[in-house]
């Protein structure tokens, strides 16, 4: 149901069955390493292509999930997924090995909760049973395509990010026990006129405050009603920028219950610049730390927002300024 002018809320509260958060050797050196379901040591994965490593880390995100949730991949209807790669590649490459029907889309590190949203809404209009929705990234293959190779060693500066390496998958259904998705606002596209690749935060930072706005208008909601609000990867700039923009437009939003997946990933001594970012890094957050803490008892009403730059190679080279948007989805027990 279509709740004020951009959210959604879904009436039969789809089931996350189950989720599954897979990481690299840097993660696994993380503050959260402990809600990993499985840590590489070799960021390659044993595979000749980082993009290869990249797709194999997103099909152990499927599987976990659907193993975890004790069904067969038979059992799931649709397959949601999106990734920073040219194409998608990880997803679509992932999605021949599923052998599931899919749905690819982008929404750069925003399609999380992109993906999240739209698997909810299936099985919410009865259109599906269960349904899979997942995201992926790659540090190296991030770099490569976006800004340099890593073996060029090329200097960055305090405002970059470092882009996790990991998937993230929660398996959706009709039925169930397990945290349930209750509504989404879908954001809209925001340009502040910024065209830095390494200052990220501060590009997504206004496309997250507009969706956080919208979801407490359209809902006639304050941030008393959530236990713990977190955007996507905003990272410490961004986070502080967002925290000005919320003041500003009259939310104020208590410190302890307004954090950022970017900067609670990694520990304060790994050389992360302003925190992590990617697909993986919203995904992985969520779909291990934040749901594990739910089903814990610890959080009952969360909500993601997860931020993304619509940016490419190609219009980064031909000098254009980096839309952003933000998708907010609601999990309560």
């Amino acid at each position: 149901m279509l709740k004020g002018h951009q959210t959604w809320v879904f009436n039969s509260k789809p089931v996350i069955r189950s989720s599954a958060a897979i990481g690299g050797p840097f993660e696994a050196k993380g503050a959260l390493a402990d809600d990993f379901d499985i840590l590489h040591e070799d960021v390659w994965l044993g595979q000749d292509g980082v993009e290869k490593a990249e797709k194999k880390l997103l099909e152990q995100a499927c599987k976990k999930a659907i193993d975890k949730a004790s069904m067969k991949k038979e059992d799931v209807q649709f397959f949601l997924s999106g990734d920073l790669m040219n194409q998608i590649i990880s997803s679509s490459f992932a999605a021949r090995t599923l052998a599931v029907p899919y749905l690819g889309i982008f929404g750069a590190c925003s399609s999380s909760m992109e993906g999240l949203a739209l698997a909810a809404l299936i099985v919410n209009s009865k259109s599906a049973e269960n349904a899979l929705a997942a995201a992926s990234s790659h540090n190296m293959a991030v770099e490569k395509q976006f800004r340099y190779p890593t073996e060029y060693g090329a200097q960055k500066p305090p405002t970059a990010q470092w882009t996790v390496t990991g998937a993230g998958a929660a398996l959706l259904s009709r039925e169930g026990e397990g945290p349930c998705v209750t509504s989404a606002t879908i954001g809209r596209v925001v340009d502040m006129g910024l065209s830095d690749p390494f200052n990220m935060g501060a590009a997504m930072a206004p496309a997250a405050v507009d969706t956080i706005q919208a979801h407490f208008r359209d809902l006639s909601r304050d941030p008393d009603y959530y236990d713990l609000i977190a955007t996507g990867d905003l990272g410490q700039v961004g986070h502080t920028i967002a925290v000005d923009l919320l003041d500003k437009h009259g939310i104020k939003i208590p410190p302890e219950k307004f954090t950022d997946c970017g900067i609670l990933i990694y520990k304060k001594d790994q050389p992360v610049m302003a925190g992590g970012s990617g697909c993986a890094c919203s995904a992985t957050v969520t779909y291990g730390h934040f749901l594990n803490r739910m089903r814990k008892g610890e959080l009952k009403r969360i909500l993601i927002i997860a931020t993304g730059a619509l940016m490419s190679p190609l219009s980064y080279q031909q000098k254009e300024t980096i839309p952003c948007i933000a998708h907010a989805v609601s999990i309560e027990m």
